[in-house]
């Protein structure tokens, strides 16, 4: 293999041409860049990452932090981010926490230390605990789906999108409408899209039977037992149930069609993700596509930001959302 000696004899370059060349530095001539560029070509020269990453004190690692790395929506997280990052030589170190709050920070610490040159986190909770361990970082951070101070958000539009659904209902006839969501530590699914829920209902003057709001844990499963607490518990049965992600009522859905209701005629649904699964399921499922692979995109273009500036800073980016109706409502 060439060396860089070698590199610099044929381009009849100074070696420190060469590693600046290498290093994609500014400072050198558009002539002296075009010949080591042809030789590097000509010989098969390849770098040593390891050595390039000793001078520059960079890994070209991203390390990024996921709640499960099986979702469809991780999925399109990691290829907007692959599709933005690797065309400037990066490479993505996953890690995932299997929706234990615990293994976030755990995982900061564990990247700090692989000293990645940025980190990006899908995070489940923006509890204190996790604020200061993200702030004590100091490195370029984007979190994806919860605003955190102090640091670059990419965000979903959760009370807006769930107002939207709620709001449709409503236009569609309902005025009893159920609600399926999640533990609230999660404030953006836990919260907002409850929020949304409540202030449209509140805005319509629509009474909310206590039984009505039911949470699950981001499973089919819990959608199935949340509306089976629902239909069991409540004085009146809803006509419509909100549910804040697509596997909830999807669970949801199912227990409505073994208590032999039809839906949408006797009971409209409607769940947030634009899963696969959400289109193919029968009735297919009105629902919110959040558009993920953008969602990477824009963590990605802000990570590069940070890094190749050398400071941190804070960008908030508001992502669109697309409302899909279908045949469950």
């Amino acid at each position: 293999m060439s060396t860089i000696n070698k590199i610099a004899e044929l381009a009849k370059v100074s070696r420190t041409t060469v590693s600046r060349v290498i290093n994609d530095s500014p400072n050198v001539s558009d002539a002296a860049r075009s010949r080591v560029l042809k030789v590097i070509e000509e010989t098969g020269y390849v770098p040593s990452e390891q050595a390039k990453s000793l001078r520059t004190k960079k890994t070209k690692v991203i390390g990024v932090i996921l709640p499960k790395i099986s979702t469809e929506t991780s999925s399109k997280i990691v290829s907007g981010l692959d599709e933005v990052l690797a065309p400037f030589g990066y490479q993505i170190l996953l890690a995932s926490t299997n929706l234990q709050k615990e293994k976030e920070i755990e995982f900061l610490h564990l990247l700090k230390v692989r000293q990645v040159d940025g980190i990006i986190l899908v995070a489940t909770n923006a509890d204190e605990s996790l604020v200061k361990e993200i702030l004590q970082l100091k490195k370029p951070m984007v979190v994806i789906g919860q605003e955190i101070p102090g640091v670059s958000n990419v965000l979903y539009g959760d009370y807006h999108a769930a107002r939207d659904l709620v709001s449709l209902m409503i236009n569609k006839g309902h005025k009893k409408i159920a609600f399926i969501g999640v533990d609230e530590s999660d404030v953006a699914v836990g919260v907002k899209r409850k929020k949304g829920y409540l202030d449209v209902m509140q805005e319509n003057k629509l009474t909310i039977e206590d039984q009505w709001i039911q949470k699950g844990i981001f499973d089919i499963d819990s959608g199935y037992d949340a509306m089976k607490k629902i239909l069991d518990k409540s004085t009146t049965i809803p006509t419509a149930v909100f549910a804040v992600t697509d596997r909830l009522a999807i669970g949801a859905m199912q227990c409505l069609k073994e208590k032999g209701f039809v839906i949408p005629e006797d009971i409209a649904i409607t769940g947030i993700g634009a899963s696969e699964l959400s289109q193919y399921v029968t009735p297919s499922l009105t629902t919110v596509d959040y558009l993920n692979k953008q969602a990477g995109r824009e963590a990605a273009k802000i990570i590069l930001q940070s890094i190749q500036q050398e400071e941190y800073s804070i960008n908030k980016i508001n992502l669109e959302y697309r409302l899909i109706e279908r045949n469950s409502l």
